[in-house]
């Protein structure tokens, strides 16, 4: 006489229910991942542009009307792209004041910029201040 031995119904639902826990942690720590990642490269993105303003304004002395005045004049290929929206249009450009001075050596133009996202960064602080 042969005996079959199988796995009963609640074996196997142990075993799926333990595979959907470790497939959603995975995902969880992925998506984490990925966001820490655009985060990385928003960060980065805005210092280039920062250290290009500042080499525009070195060899110009003063700064650019836009951004789109460092792709023009060679500092950059392209602007490049905020990786939280997605797009290289959605740079919010800070403008230099004249501050009402007359004695004022700077001319307005864009000195600074930041992330046009309003989304939340993993340390609570807004993008678009960055």
């Amino acid at each position: 006489m042969v005996i079959k031995r199988a796995f009963t119904l609640l074996e196997m639902m142990v075993v799926l229910a333990l595979i959907a826990l470790i497939a959603g942690l995975a995902a969880s720590t992925h998506r984490h991942r990925v966001r820490k990642a655009k985060e990385n490269v928003l960060r980065h993105n805005l210092a280039q542009i920062r250290l290009t303003l500042d080499s525009y304004n070195a060899d110009k002395s003063r700064y650019p009307d836009s951004l789109q005045d460092l792709v023009d004049e060679g500092y950059f290929r392209g602007l490049p792209d905020d990786p939280v929206s997605g797009r290289n249009d959605t740079w919010i450009e800070v403008y230099l004041d004249d501050y009402d001075d007359e004695d004022s050596d700077y001319e307005p133009g864009v000195f600074d910029v930041h992330s046009g996202s309003d989304g939340v960064a993993l340390d609570g602080t807004q993008y678009s201040e960055w």
